[in-house]
């Protein structure tokens, strides 16, 4: 006996597509120890990602991001096929929500197209080209943040790349809403068809079992709440998305005939349930993503929290002083790696003795913004010395705490 209110799950794809969605255009607002949740800043060729600076110097750290983000996203769909597509994806989220401001307009969507009245099509298109403006102003604060966009916006100093980029994403997301939407994953979207060489005997499918088409009155409901308008009946689509929406439909219609739903999500076809992703395949690629991840988060973690290179300048000779002492011209260049602004000093010592050398120039508090680097130059003054001497040199912060090393050599004049 079936209850009088079958359980569906639109409520729960619809709460989690506008969390998902809620949470992309919310992340550029937020922060964490006065930075960025998630920004990448252009200008300094860095990455902020929750309270962390990654410069372009650590792309071992990139590496590891973007390989544990291809695996995690592998295993995903693996596990999980194509409910990333019907739950998930910001081109299913805009498809609906294009849909669904026509349909409150008034219009009706047929094969793709609006039909109706055309001072409801203009409304509904003047909607799809401020929800365009929205989705292309999200994208660039993940490179301007908010506050920063809108303050040069209103003052007209918002950069010309910036607004060839709102004017470009806007186009391209209004023609999505206007004319393309749900053409782009039937037609157009290669994860489909990447998805179709990865899936496994335990991959998470929608389907109607064999054993249940018995069953089927042939009602036509699952068509026509299918948003991709294909027929689930006929088994495996490429088109499919994995929304769910036939599933609430069959079970809405089977439930007034006392009956269970025929359409069901599964993991594999053969109905072993979560013990079909214990297979060789998913589990060793769960192993490695596993594995990556602790390596990024470790080397993260471990990281040095300010770098310091030195090099003798070409531009300024070495030169003997009236004592008999040698002045060296070196170039520094320190890098603050961590999440607040911090004061440097530096400091210098011959390597095999651990003599102290005095240093000429500024080399004490050097402030650097969180991200920043900065070119110092000043001078060694050290006995001249008989063959190639090597010092080391040392990046200390205001409390005495050594944070970096690095060595470079000299010779007599």
């Amino acid at each position: 006996m079936s209850s009088s209110r079958p359980r569906r799950l639109g409520r729960w794809r619809n709460s989690f597509q506008w969390l998902t969605t809620l949470s992309i255009l919310l992340i550029p607002f937020g922060s964490w120890n006065g930075d960025g949740l998630l920004r990448i800043d252009i200008g300094r060729r860095s990455l902020h990602l929750c309270g962390q600076i990654l410069r372009i110097q650590e792309l071992y750290l990139m590496l590891f991001f973007t390989l544990a983000f291809g695996l995690g996203f592998l295993l995903m769909t693996l596990v999980f096929g194509r409910v990333w597509c019907g739950w998930a994806c910001p081109q299913t989220t805009l498809s609906d929500t294009a849909e669904w401001i026509a349909r409150r307009f008034g219009l009706k969507i047929k094969r793709n197209r609006l039909q109706g009245d055309g001072w409801r099509k203009i409304l509904t298109h003047c909607c799809y080209l401020l929800l365009a403006l929205l989705v292309a102003a999200n994208l660039i604060w993940y490179f301007i943040a908010p506050e920063t966009f809108f303050t040069l916006a209103l003052n007209r100093e918002l950069p010309t790349a910036a607004w060839g980029t709102l004017v470009v994403i806007s186009s391209l997301v209004y023609i999505d809403l206007a004319l393309v939407r749900r053409l782009m994953c039937r037609e157009f979207c290669p994860y489909g068809r990447f998805q179709t060489a990865l899936v496994d005997p335990g991959t998470l499918t929608l389907q109607l079992p064999a054993s249940e088409q018995s069953r089927c009155i042939k009602c036509g409901s699952c068509v026509r709440a299918c948003p991709m308008e294909i027929d689930i009946r006929r088994g495996d689509q490429i088109e499919c998305i994995n929304c769910g929406r036939c599933l609430d439909a069959c079970r809405v219609v089977m439930d007034k005939r006392q009956q269970p739903g025929l359409i069901r999500y599964s993991f594999g076809r053969q109905g072993q349930g979560i013990r079909a992703l214990l297979n060789p395949r998913t589990l060793l690629l769960g192993l490695v993503f596993c594995l990556l991840l602790v390596a990024l988060t470790t080397a993260v973690i471990l990281r040095a929290e300010a770098t310091l290179k030195v090099a003798v300048s070409h531009t300024a000779r070495s030169r003997l002083l009236a004592d008999g002492s040698l002045a060296t011209f070196f170039t520094a260049w320190i890098s603050n790696r961590g999440a607040t602004r911090t004061s440097y000093d530096l400091a210098a010592r011959i390597t095999t003795d651990g003599t102290k050398l005095p240093l000429r120039g500024q080399t004490r508090n050097i402030e650097l913004a969180p991200g920043a680097n900065r070119k110092v130059s000043f001078v060694v003054v050290s006995r001249v010395p008989t063959g190639r001497q090597t010092i080391e040199f040392l990046l200390l912060d205001d409390t005495g705490r050594l944070l970096s090393q690095a060595a470079a050599e000299i010779s007599p004049p």
